[in-house]
Parts: C-alpha cells; structure tokens; sequence
C-alpha cells in the first residue's frame, strides 16, 4: 500500500500571482498571433497594459505591505511575501520587455504596412512639424504648469498612472535661481495619441498619428525660456489602489469610501515607468522620491501607458483589420417582440451573451417599470457602467410608484465612485438603497419581479453570472437565466430580504449561497463524484470558472482525481491547481481560452451517476467568493437548456485555436489540432450557433 499523499504539500500548488501573470502572458500572445486581425492585436497589447496596472495597484501591492510588515505567512505554494516579490517581480519584467518589443519590432511595422503610421519625431516633415507647432502653443501650452525643483518647489504630488515628464536644466531663471530638475505634469484630459489631419498636412496620410510625449519633447524649450533643456524624459508611477474602510467603525459607509476615494490617487507608489532612455542618475532621483528600489523600475521603449494606444483603434476606419461584426442572436420565444412575462411563464429562458442579445435583460426591467400590475422590483447592481439603461428603467419604476429595492455594492474596485452616483440618482427617484452587508461584498447577480396577476402575486426572476452591464455584456461572455420557478424565485426573495434587513433567512431550496452554502455544496457534489467513481459508477466534472484558488476546494478535487473522476476545468485567469501529477491529478485537465471574448461565464456541472446537475454562478472557486461575498450559484433544471450549456462546454474542451493547456510546472502549451483536424474556435462556433438566429 501506497502511504496517502498529503494533498497539503506545497510541491503541489502554483503561486496565484505567477498564475495571474502567466494569464497576462498568454493576453500577450493574442497581440503576437498572426492570424488575430492587426488592429485587434493592438487592442489586445493595450488590454495587457491595463491587466498589468491592475496587477501591481492591487496584486502586487498586497504583498508589498505583507513583506513590509515582515509577515511570514506563506501561500499553498509555501512561499513568502518576500519570495513572492522576488520572482513575480523578474517575470513582470520579462513581460513588459516583450510587451515593448511586439509593440517596437512587430505591430508598429505592420500597421504602416496598411498605412497607419506613428511617426517620430526625427521623421517629421516640415509640414507636419509646423502642424504640430501650432498644436504645442494653442492646445497644449495653455494647460501645461512646469514645475522647476527647489527648497521652495518641493517635489509635487504625482498622480496614479498619470504621465509626467522630468527635465534636466541648465542655466538660470528669471529670478536668477540656478536651474536642476523641473517636473512637466500632462492633464489626462490631454490625448496621449494625436491623430495629424490629412486636410491640413501636404503629403499627410488619413492615420497618422504622432504621441503626445513626442511633441512635449520636442517643444519642451518653450516651457523653459532663456534656459536650456538638456534632457526630457517621461515617467509613470503606479500606487497601491486598494481602499481601506473599517465597516466596523463608520457611521456612513458611502460618506467614507468618498473620503478614501480622494486618496487612492496618492497612495503608496508601487512602480516606477521610464523611458528607456533615461540616465541612471535621473532614475535613481525619481525612485528616491517614491521611496522604490531598482527592482520596481521599468525602462519602457515607448509610451509609459500603452492602455492609450486603445484610441487608434477607435480612430481608424478599417474594417479589414478588426473583427468581423455580427449581430447578437435571440431565443426563439422572444424573436417576435412577445410579452416577457408569457414567454418566461411558458418555461425557463436560458441566454449566453454575447452571442445573444443583452436586450431581453433591459426589456423585462423596461417592461416591469411600464406594467401597472408590477408592483415591485428587486435588483443587485455590482458594475452597471454609465447611462445605463438597467438604472434609467429602475428610477422610472420608483418614480411610477413601484417598489424599488437596489443592493449597491458600492465598493466594487475601480467602480465606487460610479456606484455612489447611481446611489444617489436611485435615492432621489424613490428607490430604496442599501449597500449590502458589513465585511461582505454583495456580488450575486439577481433581479425579483413581483407582479400580480389574476388576484394572486407572482414572481418573475433573472439570475446570471455577469454583471448588469450592457457594454460588457457585447465584450464578456456570460449566461442569464430567466425563470418564473416557484423555489428558485422564494429563494431569491429570501435573499433580498436576508441582505436589507437584519433578520435569518429561511433555508434556501434551490440556490446555493455564499458565504453560507455554496462551499460546502460545491465540496459534497465533488466528494460525492468520488464516491461514484470508487463504487464504479464512473464520475466526471467540468467547471468553468475565472479563477481556482481556494485550497480545499483544490484539495477535494485531488482526491477525486485519485478516486478515477474524470475531471476538466475550464480556468481562464489564476490557477493554482497542478494537474497532471502522478498519483494526485493524473485525471485532471485545466485549460484556458483567451479570445476575442474575455471567458466570464462560470458553469458547474457534476454527472451523479446519470441524474446530472448543472450550475450557473456568478462565484468564482476562491477564498473570497466562498467566504467573503454573497454570492449565488443557480440550477439548470429546464433540459434544453442544460444540453446547450452542455453543449457549449464541448466546444470549448474541443477548442485548438484559442485554448491553452496548463502544464503540471505551472507552464501553459498552446492546443493544437491534429495533421488531419481542422483548428476549431469554440468562441467562432457559438458565434455561427446562436447569433445566426438574429
């Protein structure tokens, strides 16, 4: 007999950060593959900047103050903060090298294959630079403040992620004072990208744009008369992004996260961007100002925040060269226009955007708010985005004399100030608000109709893995389900009122919560796989999920992997879990689908010996979802729609295009058909499936 494997073991865990860099790798890939239309490869560079940003504000700075704070406490991985630092920090660079090179070497070359030039200053025409000239005194020098460095100048305040530039002088200024460094602070209002009109410029193309740190560089004199500019250099500074409110200890939560809100521009600094160029000396003064070591710092050949770039491809006209466009499909049931209300009490509505249509989602609120038999309506609003058509049809409802209840979470990250606004507008029209629970963020995504008909109240219910987010809903790919089911919609009632008032709920029938059931749910169906599969009724689990970190989650799979369960994830992001292990995970697959869509829907779906069950949820498997955050996990009962979710997860598990297969090192292989396949794209196969019925 074997001796049983501690499952507990570091040797069998990945490092959540290295896993989420890996993912930004593999982002990186979308913008080197050839066959991604050229613009999109652009799009795909500019996503992994603000990937990267995210990274270290939240990420990374995290562990900055664990290692600060001399913490010990290690991860599954068994390694410290100080660890941690050490080596995401030397992978962060090699991606942000790369990054830089696809940009230099790569993209730059190939759109001015198409025509679509960023042009240097060296390379500047006559026309362009007299063009440009014009620009510098009429749009930019107005709101450009250097600011010369002395006892009486102290370093300035930098803005997060703000582009600023640092400027070695020579000679003396107006009061006789004798020149050194002076910072030049770009207003964001400024485009980092300027796009020279052809009308204007003899010999000018229709794309060509010049970058706004170019044109500082090359008027900077003109900030600084009668000294002399011996260099210019842009730089960049990343803070930590995090908020910190002791919900314990506040009287009013929004009044404090507004409070902290004006800080986390100035939090504690990260990451320091440079251009390559930049003499050591000069970057060593700007690293002693925020207080950073020579392993925060990257030289960047370019832009200091490529995210910017994200306006080219806006501003370019070029079919050709972005995805093909196509129309979101509909169900059947709701392709004639039909009442809401019939349709989903005929039966269940399944919808998987974006290849189908957001539509349906804003029409049953729009509906609720217009029908005289409403009378109350429910709703959890996480990310809604701006003029969100979701809240206009909820202040009209409220300001029509309906019940209108809305959980706001008001601290979703980089969303709060948002948030707050739609709060305030929601208060004013009559909605009732409240912020969910103390020390738990409400992320559950569900809607309550409550409608009478025929002299009795009945309950119409929307439940989903994304956010009320239409702009996302064309870009994210997520699953809702509308339903009139008696159990599931006592349950979402049973939630909205455990989360406005004070009071225990009841016992939930059908859906599974967080932080109170989803858990332990999720471990009981996997142990009861291996259960099946130890008595020879076979197992077999799919998930898809975003993220897998949570250890005993993990754990649990291990063991039904030892058991003979026939295990795949579907994990776009962080992955923690080693498969592939001799004797722990020898049956478990994990595979990662990066595509034109970002993969957001999570899905559980567990064989039980021929009576299977299948979940949507807007829960990923981490430690915070289970145990920080409401959250709500919702059965597919309705057949039909439970072999097309089934179907759907074929397809991806089938995918050789945009699939990535995880390695048990950590690594990530690209799939890759057979000599006799043809490469298939799950993503392009849904789109041909669903958005064919529009």
């Amino acid at each position: 007999m074997h001796e049983p494997t501690d499952l507990k073991q570091p040797s069998l865990y990945n490092n959540r950060l290295l896993s989420l860099l890996e993912f930004n790798r593999r982002v990186l890939e979308q913008a080197k593959d050839p066959s991604v239309p050229l613009l999109e490869r652009l799009k795909f560079l500019c996503i992994l900047s603000t990937n990267m940003d995210e990274f270290f504000e939240i990420r990374l700075a995290s562990v900055k103050q664990q290692a600060e704070l001399g913490s010990v406490q290690t991860e599954a991985d068994g390694r410290s903060p100080q660890e941690v630092l050490r080596a995401t920090g030397a992978v962060a660079h090699e991606i942000v090298h790369e990054q830089y090179r696809v940009l230099n070497e790569q993209l730059i070359p190939a759109l001015a294959e198409q025509s679509i030039q960023f042009v240097r200053r060296q390379e500047w025409s006559e026309a362009q630079r007299d063009w440009l000239r014009n620009y510098f005194e009429t749009e930019l020098l107005p709101v450009l403040s250097p600011l010369g460095l002395d006892p009486a100048h102290p370093f300035p305040k930098v803005l997060n992620k703000s582009l600023n530039f640092i400027v070695s002088l020579e000679g003396k200024d107006a009061f006789g004072r004798n020149s050194g460094y002076a910072i030049v602070q770009a207003p964001r209002a400024l485009p980092r990208v300027i796009q020279l009109p052809a009308a204007e410029i003899d010999g000018g193309g229709p794309n060509d744009f010049v970058f706004l740190s170019s044109v500082i560089h090359a008027f900077v004199n003109d900030l600084f008369p009668g000294m002399t500019v011996r260099g210019c250099y842009q730089f960049r500074v990343t803070r930590n992004g995090d908020l910190f409110v002791d919900e314990e200890e506040v009287d009013d939560l929004m009044r404090a996260l507004e409070g902290e809100l004006s800080q986390r521009r100035y939090g504690q600094a990260v990451r320091l961007e440079v251009a390559a160029n930049c003499p050591d000396a000069m970057a060593d003064f700007l690293l002693e100002e925020f207080e950073l070591g020579r392993d925060d710092l990257y030289q960047v050949d370019g832009p200091v925040n490529l995210n910017r770039l994200m306006a080219v491809y806006d501003l370019v006209d070029r079919t050709d060269l972005k995805y093909p466009s196509f129309t979101p499909g509909l169900p059947p049931a709701l392709t004639t226009g039909a009442d809401l209300f019939k349709a989903i009490r005929q039966r269940d509505i399944l919808l998987h955007h974006p290849f189908q249509s957001f539509l349906p989602v804003i029409d049953l609120v729009r509906q609720a708010a217009q029908d005289p038999n409403v009378l109350a309506i429910k709703q959890t609003l996480y990310r809604t985005g701006p003029d969100s058509a979701i809240v206009d049809n909820l202040v009209q409802a409220a300001r029509a004399g309906k019940e209108v209840t809305v959980v706001v979470e008001l601290r979703a990250r980089f969303d709060e100030q948002e948030n707050i606004r739609l709060a305030n507008r929601l208060q004013e029209a009559g909605a009732h608000v409240v912020y969910g629970v103390v020390g738990y963020k409400t992320h559950g995504k569900m809607m309550l109709i409550v409608r009478r008909e025929g002299g009795r109240l009945c309950n119409y219910v929307h439940l989903g893995t994304g956010n009320y987010h239409s702009r996302t809903a064309r870009l994210y790919t997520d699953y809702g389900l509308m339903t009139a089911d008696r159990r599931i919609s006592e349950d979402v009632r049973s939630i909205f009122l455990q989360l406005t008032s004070l009071g225990r709920s009841k016992d939930l029938h059908r859906l599974l919560q967080a932080p109170f059931t989803l858990h332990e749910a999720v471990i009981a169906r996997i142990e009861r796989e291996a259960e099946h599969a130890a008595n020879g009724r076979g197992g077999r689990i799919i998930a898809k999920v975003n993220a897998l970190t949570e250890p005993r989650a993990i754990q649990a799979l291990y063991r039904a992997s030892q058991a003979g369960v026939e295990i795949d994830l579907i994990v776009r992001g962080m992955c923690v879990l080693r498969p592939g292990l001799p004797g722990v995970s020898e049956t478990i697959r994990v595979r990662s689908i990066i595509g034109r869509f970002l993969e957001h829907t999570r899905v559980f779906y567990f064989e039980n010996a021929g009576e299977p069950e299948m979940y949507g949820a807007s829960a990923d498997w981490m430690g915070r979802n289970f145990f920080r955050r409401v959250e709500t996990a919702f059965p597919v009962d309705d057949r039909e729609a439970r072999e097309r979710i089934g179907k759907d997860l074929s397809y991806y598990l089938a995918d050789t295009q945009q699939a990535w297969l995880l390695q048990p090192d950590g690594s990530y292989v690209r799939a890759r058909s057979g000599s006799e396949e043809a490469p298939f794209s799950a993503q392009q196969a849904l789109l041909e499936r669903l958005a064919e019925d529009a």
